[in-house]
């Protein structure tokens, strides 16, 4: 081999070993100094981590999904599937990950700092105020990270004390604190179950409100260790054998979640409590010829058998109408019955919907509808009759006679049990076995033909094909906008007009008339990647980002937000509204692009604003510009203005709030949300009563039966505006604030510099700032006659019309707040 040849292979293994260096400094037997950093990167070369000493665990950045982000993770370094362990939840993005190039940085005063490509902060290791500076980090054998000062032993933060979904031995649980699940198997998001070792000391595995996920918002518990008074418990317990269980008070008494045990000492162990509910323990060999991760104990046995009869759920693991099966794994399976299909596709946990049109009490119809019978499965609660000494045929007809009868569970014990929809506790045992000794199985009732709606045939398709390749060769001569409009609104009217559930009476010429493109669920299902990339969640439902396809194969990103509170029996009401929507056009409006009413899902599809919600913005520090927030302020109320008297016919938002606010590539603000209050069922109103009790954005006369109006709006709009001027949200808890009654005391007490403190751009136009507040103050007036309407507070705004000082907003009101304490 030639000299030249050697030079290279030399250089080749300098550089190699340099790259091994870089990645590894000043990280030695897992200590980690201050001013380190690690960044998220596509590349294997360029990607590092922080390992322990002996290998075992590392820190740094992982994807849970090849096409999503990155998060700031712990894993079992040596185990093939490098098993996630703990995870930070970046705080300012939809799915809690971040992009490549985001970085974490050992820092003295903040700990663990991670930030995105722009320097944008969205999650720290959050020190005590009075903590000591940190002077090094430590990734030890046991799985855990900590933050030590100088010269001290003690962590002043540690990621065993911050648990996420899983425990590792050597860690414990106290009083207060969760193991929360995550949203899905491939999500970081908490999702609704938590292993909680109360204050009274009792462990409970706990599920929350599936649309709120809050920790107050608990529906019920389904185990417990009953480790209460008179020897409470103290703190959950993983130790080194693999025994887990709770410490009581006494120190010497130990309550098992369920009595096994496994030495750590030649396994890797962990317990982690799945999205599914199901808290696990698993064992993974550490020598060569693993079987892999391998099950221990689950809690529950059966969690398809756990049930809460006061309590209306599907079932803890699956959905309404599903039915729960316990696999080998002990992990639950869900599945929809026959001639019923998921609500929501991506998720196989979910509700189930009928395929077919249920059933009414009007006109007899029983002979269009038949039961048809699936073995092995139970809905054991939601029995609304009972018939005994029935057998199987006067059972099938009691239910055929029945309009409000879904369902009948029959047995050898010839009792005959009717169930109305939706059906709950759906449980399946296994093959061989029955749910009980009654040898029962399920008769549901469906319509006779099944499906409704057929699929398009293949020759459609193909009609609908050459359609689309001659429109798009001529539209190409012409702009990208028009081409856009016009193949997103009628390049799919033959199928819009054959499926009578996907935009029905909104025809090709309405479409057409009104920029409206008419989706299918399959469509937005693709556009939005299986719903993965959420924006954000509202009263009315969740909005996920996408990218609809044009038919030059470019693509234009839409907001697309799934309805769950609609009235689904009223599809023609749904159009109309969308018609409404579809008509109006302002440039401090969002722009509806079209929509989805296939079967039972109802989607409204967006343009995609790129600057996020106006609370975003409003509530950072530092403070946005004064000028940009006396624009946004004048933007919003003439977007207002347009929707109560400028559309053809008055549309009140019924929902004015910083979060439906959304602020364009300019950041001019652009409502969103408007007309939706329409779609809702008459009952989502009540809704709004959860915040009584607070003085949010919600008028008074929400609470008194009285008429609603427009006034509505402007009492909303004037918290908003009020919000606007001080850069605090409406209600503050950690300022003990409510915003409104503050706003008054200062205006009152001639004290609006307390209003916007260290504002200097708002101090130099102190008379602007006194104008807004006395703007803001007109609008919360208790009494909606007292309020202004939209054009005169426009009017007010830009400065044309005089403002009068305010009355007291609270005239029944003894007391206001006097401000942050």
């Amino acid at each position: 081999m030639g000299l030249l040849s050697w030079s290279i292979i030399n250089l080749f293994l300098l550089l190699q070993l340099q790259t091994l260096v870089v990645l590894s400094q000043n990280v030695i037997n897992g200590s980690v100094l201050v001013g380190e950093s690690l960044t998220a990167s596509e590349s294997r070369q360029f990607s590092s981590s922080w390992r322990s000493p002996s290998g075992d665990f590392a820190l740094g950045f992982r994807k849970i999904r090849p096409n999503d982000g990155f998060t700031l993770s712990i894993w079992f370094d040596k185990v093939p599937d490098k098993t996630i362990v703990w995870h930070a939840q970046a705080v300012n993005t939809t799915t809690g990950l971040v992009p490549a190039g985001s970085k974490v940085t050992l820092t003295a005063d903040g700990g663990l700092v991670l930030t995105d490509p722009r320097g944008q902060q969205h999650w720290s290791s959050s020190l005590p105020p009075s903590s000591s500076s940190v002077s090094r980090g430590l990734i030890t054998d046991t799985g855990e990270f900590g933050l030590f000062s100088q010269d001290s032993g003690v962590a002043l933060w540690s990621s065993f004390d911050h648990p996420t979904d899983t425990l590792l031995p050597t860690q414990s649980i106290e009083i207060g604190k969760n193991l929360s699940s995550r949203l899905t198997e491939t999500s970081v998001k908490k999702g609704k179950f938590r292993l909680h070792l109360g204050d009274d000391g009792n462990l409970q595995l706990l599920v929350l409100n599936s649309k709120t996920l809050a920790e107050r918002d608990v529906y019920f518990q389904y185990f417990e260790t009953n480790t209460k008074e008179p020897n409470p418990g103290t703190r959950l317990v993983f130790n080194q054998s693999g025994y887990i269980y709770v410490l009581l008070s006494d120190n010497s008494t130990r309550v098992a979640i369920k009595d096994v045990s496994v030495s750590s000492r030649d396994v890797y162990l962990r317990a982690v409590l799945h999205f599914d509910g199901v808290l696990a323990q698993y064992s993974h060999s550490k020598g060569e010829g693993s079987n892999g991760w391998e099950l221990v104990l689950a809690v529950p046995e059966n969690i398809c058998r756990v049930i809460n009869p006061d309590i209306s759920v599907g079932n803890v693991a699956c959905g309404f109408n599903s039915i729960c099966s316990l696999e080998d794994t002990q992990r639950p399976k869900c599945q929809c019955p026959e001639r019923f299909s998921l609500l929501d596709a991506s998720d196989e946990y979910g509700d189930c919907k009928a395929d077919f049109e249920m059933q009414t009490c009007g006109p007899s119809n029983n002979n269009t509808y038949e039961l048809i019978r699936v073995d092995r499965t139970n809905w054991p609660y939601g029995d609304y009759q009972m018939y005994k000494d029935y057998d199987e045929e006067r059972c099938r007809k009691a239910c055929l006679d029945d309009c409000f009868c879904a369902a009948v569970v029959f047995g050898d014990d010839r009792v005959c049990w009717s169930k109305k929809f939706p059906l709950s506790y759906g449980q399946r045992s296994p093959n061989g076995e029955n749910y009980d000794s009654r040898n029962s199985y399920t008769l549901i009732k469906v319509l006779k033909g099944g499906v409704v709606a057929d699929a398009p045939s293949a020759k459609d398709r193909g009609k609908d094909r050459d359609w689309l390749i001659i429109a798009c060769s001529v539209l190409l001569g012409t702009s990208a906008f028009v081409n856009f409009i016009f193949l997103a609104l009628y390049g799919r009217s033959k199928k819009a007009k054959k499926k009578p559930n996907q935009g029905g009476d909104i025809g090709v010429a309405t479409a057409v008339e009104l920029n409206l493109r008419v989706l299918t669920y399959r469509e937005l299902l693709a556009a939005t990647g299986d719903f993965m990339e959420e924006l954000g969640r509202g009263a009315f439902g969740i909005v996920y980002k996408g990218f609809l396809k044009l038919c030059n194969d470019s693509e234009v990103a839409v907001a697309v937000k799934k309805l769950d509170r609609v009235a689904q029996e009223n599809d023609k009401e749904f159009k109309n509204e969308v018609k409404v929507i579809g008509q109006i056009h302002h440039k401090n409006l969002v722009r509806l692009i079209g929509f989805c009413n296939e079967g039972q899902s109802r989607m409204i599809v967006y343009e995609f604003i790129p600057h996020g919600t106006l609370a975003g913005f409003l509530f950072r520090r530092p403070r946005p510009s004064w000028e940009n927030r006396r624009r946004i302020a004048i933007g919003i109320a003439r977007g207002i203005l347009y929707l109560h008297e400028e559309c053809s016919e008055q549309i009140i938002h019924c929902d004015i709030k910083p979060q439906n606010i959304l602020l364009d590539e300019y950041y001019n603000p652009r409502i969103s949300d408007f007309g939706l209050a329409k779609l809702l069922m008459m009952d989502q109103t009540h809704t709004l009563t959860n915040i009584r009790g607070t003085k949010g954005y919600v008028a008074p006369e929400w609470f008194r039966n009285s008429p609603i109006t427009s006034k509505v709006d402007v009492y909303s709009y004037g918290v908003m505006l009020l919000e606007t001027v001080c850069c605090k949200k409406a209600v503050d808890l950690d300022d003990d604030v409510i915003l409104i009654d503050w706003a008054y005391y200062c205006f009152h007490n001639r004290r609006l510099d307390d209003l916007i403190q260290d504002d200097l751009e708002a101090l130099d136009d102190m008379e602007t700032v006194e104008r807004y507040v006395k703007i803001g103050i007109w609008c919360i007036q208790e009494e909606p006659r007292m309020r202004p309407n939209m054009r005169h507070i426009t009017q007010m705004l830009e400065g044309v019309a005089q403002v009068h000082d305010p009355p007291n907003p609270f005239p029944y009101s003894s007391t206001f707040s006097s401000g942050p304490v």
